[in-house]
């Protein structure tokens, strides 16, 4: 039988409505009773999407009208001898994992690739049930014994979907449909600067909740005010109308509240005697929600984050953000980072740099990122994938952007290490990308107002002068922007000559700067590629940087390679971005020595 058949014989699509974004994201998935479905699971490579299209391009689960296609090559599928497919035989990829990493002969690969995987389970009847992921690139179709659940859009934010009714006692199944297609109007658009890894890149699980439950919950301090914890509590389901608990323990807070019709309580709580979190005191408070049906718990902390003229204020203290970028690559192994132990590999690295800041590049990183962030004391810069060029005018574009954004406010509302909000990088000034991304900034604002609103922007250079007088930068709380000099423009030797004019009066955080090194590879200090050139290019730009009035942070690029298409050199690159202040074996290069010297010594007057 071919590919269309074996598929849709477990693929048996009721029709259904749904949409590519997928319900309100729940936060604090470790904290629910689950099942985790990561581990092994059978996939079929399916580069002309036979599984999930006919001859004539359209979608099978579109055209289900129980005659003909794909219901009478089922009806036949007994009948035939000629089985060229069948998942039980195919070869396994693990999840949470990239499927470029794992298979020479996807390294390269962009397309559809069917997964499927096996469970057992016993659904209790006064329960809901939800299957949620934690990231899938890009374009996912969902579904389970033979049901289609959903489309999701997006590769880097979580989404799920309930299954109550269609989970059966006993032996049941997942398949999923990964597309990694790059195109034009999505998000990212066609063209980035880092690996396209397909696939289930982040946990699967099965998660139970009572029939009503605490859907949404924020417990944070209220803008400005170090004495105040504000937020609210959200039920879902038939009894939302009911009495919900609030305890901090340590805090000695224990309060009680009615949810109103629509089950949702706001509090505003005065509280005194805070270890407010920092990066020199990450303090992280147990938070228990419960209502009268079900309990949730949390390890929140306590901090507050402004602007004030030129200075960045944590906590009522001015602050340097000693910071560097960072991807969600494994380095040593290759892919996603797909453990716990992985991700305490990057942010120790950054720690042992000098580190109290990291930008999480170019798009919503993992949940356990963030929480390990807000465990070991580093600040946070977060970033929704609006890179380069996008298709500014297309309002399904927009949609989307805003979407991803939306969903990683939600999801991480809670994360007292995350001090920045940011809404795209390195995109050209026009009059649709200001609409476009001035929009995306409201939205933040509108979702969270405690928290500061920043992107990467554009410069523009005058002789020995950089000007940074970006519209969109008006919307925005930091004058922040990227800059390579020594690298993409003017000669390492004379960066000390430049000067900036920055039009607005806001503290300035350098988003990116920085140039590529072989790590082992030495010359002298004009050799291009040479460790000792990158190690130049960092020292006479802390040198050119530090003259800056009003520069309260930075984020070099970046902590370590990482693989992009864009790279190809054959002898210095191969497939790597190799601005990385260490290697891909994770050896430093000298230039992490000379950030790291400047970071122990850098201290505001």
């Amino acid at each position: 039988m071919n590919l269309l058949r074996i598929l849709w014989a477990l693929v048996i699509v009721t029709t259904m409505s749904y949409s590519c974004f997928s319900q309100k994201t729940f936060q604090n998935i470790s904290s629910r009773n689950g099942i985790s479905l990561n581990g092994t699971w059978n996939y079929i490579i399916d580069p002309y999407q036979m599984g999930y299209l006919d001859y004539r391009l359209k979608p099978f689960d579109e055209s289900a009208t129980g005659k003909g296609g794909f219901y009478e090559n089922l009806n036949n599928l007994e009948k035939s001898e000629r089985a060229e497919y069948n998942f039980n035989h195919e070869p396994t990829l693990e999840v949470p994992g990239d499927w470029n990493s794992q298979d020479e002969k996807l390294e390269f690969y962009e397309g559809t690739l069917w997964y499927k995987r096996d469970f057992t389970i016993a659904p209790e009847t006064d329960k809901r049930y939800f299957l949620h992921f934690g990231a899938v690139n890009y374009e996912s179709h969902i579904y389970l014994n033979g049901k289609k659940l959903g489309v999701h859009k997006g590769g880097f934010t979580p989404f799920q979907f309930e299954i109550t009714h269609a989970l059966v006692m006993g032996d049941n199944f997942v398949v999923v449909m990964v597309d990694n297609t790059r195109k034009k109007d999505e998000i990212p658009t066609i063209n980035t600067d880092w690996w396209n890894y397909g696939g289930i890149t982040r946990d699967v699980t099965i998660f139970s909740t009572p029939k009503s439950f605490i859907s949404d919950y924020r417990v944070q301090l209220a803008k400005n005010k170090t004495h105040t914890i504000e937020g609210y509590i959200q039920l879902e389901g038939n009894n939302t109308k009911e009495a919900v608990n609030l305890e901090i323990p340590e805090l000695n807070i224990k309060a009680s509240y009615n949810t109103d019709e629509n089950g949702m309580v706001k509090f505003n709580i005065p509280v005194s005697g805070i270890n407010y979190w920092s990066p020199e005191t990450p303090k992280l408070y147990k938070v228990i929600i419960s209502s009268e049906s079900d309990e949730i718990s949390d390890n929140i902390g306590f901090r507050t984050i402004a602007t004030q003229g030129k200075d960045i204020i944590l906590n009522g203290k001015s602050i340097f953000l000693k910071g560097i970028s960072v991807h969600d690559e494994n380095p040593l192994l290759g892919g996603r980072l797909r453990s716990e132990g992985d991700m305490r590999m990057i942010l120790n690295w950054a720690k042992e740099l000098g580190c109290n800041y990291i930008r999480l590049a170019h798009y919503t990183h993992n949940e356990r990122m963030l929480r390990l962030c807000d465990e070991v004391g580093l600040l946070v810069w977060a970033e929704v994938p609006v890179y380069w060029t996008i298709s500014w005018t297309n309002p399904e574009t927009y949609k989307n952007a805003e979407n991803q954004l939306s969903v990683g406010i939600e999801r991480d509302k809670n994360r007292s290490s995350i001090i920045i909000w940011s809404v795209g990088n390195e995109t050209p000034v026009s009059a649709v990308r200001n609409d476009f991304m001035g929009k995306l900034v409201n939205t933040v604002r509108s979702l969270d107002d405690t928290r500061l609103v920043a992107a990467a922007l554009e410069v523009e250079r005058h002789g020995y002068t950089v000007t940074v007088d970006d519209e969109l930068g008006e919307k925005l709380d930091l004058a922040s922007f990227n800059e390579y000099g020594g690298w993409y423009w003017s000669n390492a030797k004379e960066l000390p000559k430049y000067s900036f004019e920055i039009k607005f009066n806001k503290p300035v955080v350098i988003s990116e700067f920085g140039a590529g090194a072989l790590g082992g590879f030495h010359a002298d200090e004009d050799t291009m590629w040479s460790e000792e050139y990158q190690e130049l290019i960092y020292i006479n730009q802390l040198e050119m940087l530090d003259k800056i009035d009003g520069l309260r942070g930075m984020t070099p690029w970046i902590l370590v390679d990482f693989k992009s298409p864009r790279r190809q050199h054959p002898v210095y690159q191969n497939f790597w971005n190799r601005k990385g202040l260490l290697s891909n074996t994770g050896k430093k290069k000298k230039a992490f020595f000379t950030l790291q010297d400047y970071y122990k010594n850098k201290f505001l007057d």
